[in-house]
């Protein structure tokens, strides 16, 4: 699979969570990558290794910098995870500022001039909306977020340019992908640091549903969908196809850490995103890759919960 995957190779936003931990596999691997990082990026998540990737501080908005670095790069290899607005902190004005779609559109650009393998540009399953069912690919967009208006323009941009000149440029959606170096704030990481210090955390209904990912398995469908690169402006879905509950998350964690701790359901009040039906449909990956995860929830969790110790001490 890694053969497959031609260098130079790029990484936009490899400062954030899934970005880190892919830059951390090819590192691991011995295999060198380029970064692009904003002079302001936190690199609270790479700072270890950032001395073994090669830095180009650039914004992606910024096309005469942004080409220079293009230039000195010539990637045939990029993964393209650099966003903004994807937490419900960040705003409308704070979007427009960002300049996704913007950042998007003069990456490809400039990387389409040296005629590039694979272009792997990440969205989000937010583009879907709410629905009643199985997300999939060709479902009809309906954002939940300005966020989502914001990626699934970026999503049918990527998707014209790769039909119209006959690029390879796929676009991934990711449900809720966990593990090592996730924003702390998040689910997964506020109840194992709570739990790990018998804190009760506030909760929202324990049916609210997840479609949780491990790390591990997203980067790995990351690579493999690079393997294999397209010329169709494909889309694909990197989840599990099964969804969660909050209750199952909890006590699944509440079992691997020993903690009696009863959770105090309803004690938070329901987002606007908290849903009773939110899951992947991965009959797209499981026909043209035959791909599955190779963790199951306990699994993830627990490799998760070894990290937290480890991070945190």
């Amino acid at each position: 699979m890694l053969n497959k995957i031609e260098p130079p190779i790029l990484i936009t936003g490899a400062s954030g969570f899934i970005g880190s931990n892919l830059l951390r596999f090819f590192i691991s691997k011995g295999i060198s990558v380029n970064i692009i990082l904003r002079k302001k990026s936190n690199i609270w998540r790479i700072k270890d290794i950032i001395d073994k990737a090669k830095i180009f501080y650039v914004d992606l908005t910024e096309k005469e910098n942004l080409a220079n670095v293009i230039q000195k790069i010539k990637p045939k290899s990029i993964f393209h995870l650099a966003a903004y607005g994807a937490y419900s902190h960040q705003n409308q004005a704070m979007l427009i500022k960002s300049n996704i779609l913007d950042a998007t559109v003069n990456l490809i650009n400039e990387c389409k001039k040296f005629k590039f393998r694979t272009f792997i540009n990440t969205g989000s399953n937010s583009e879907y909306g709410f629905k009643r069912k199985k997300m999939k690919e060709s479902d009809l967009l309906t954002p939940n977020s300005y966020y989502a208006v914001f990626k699934a323009a970026t999503t049918l941009f990527c998707q014209y340019e790769s039909i119209l000149n006959k690029l390879p440029i796929i676009t991934v959606r990711p449900f809720h992908v966990y593990g090592p170096y996730e924003k702390p704030t998040r689910l997964v990481p506020t109840l194992i640091k709570n739990l790990l210090n018998n804190k009760d955390t506030p909760l929202v209904s324990p049916d609210i549903v997840r479609d949780l990912i491990f790390i591990d398995d997203a980067i790995n469908l990351y690579l493999t969908i690079a393997s294999r690169p397209s010329i169709k402006g494909d889309i694909f879905n990197i989840g599990t196809g099964t969804q969660k509950t909050i209750e199952e998350i909890y006590l699944n964690l509440s079992e691997l850490l020993h903690c009696n701790i009863k959770p105090k359901w309803n004690s938070m009040k329901m987002r606007y995103w908290d849903q009773k039906i939110w899951k992947a449909d991965m009959s797209k990956i499981k026909k043209k890759f035959k791909w599955k995860p190779k963790h199951n929830l306990k699994q993830g969790l627990t490799k998760t919960i070894t990290w937290h110790k480890k991070f945190y001490n």
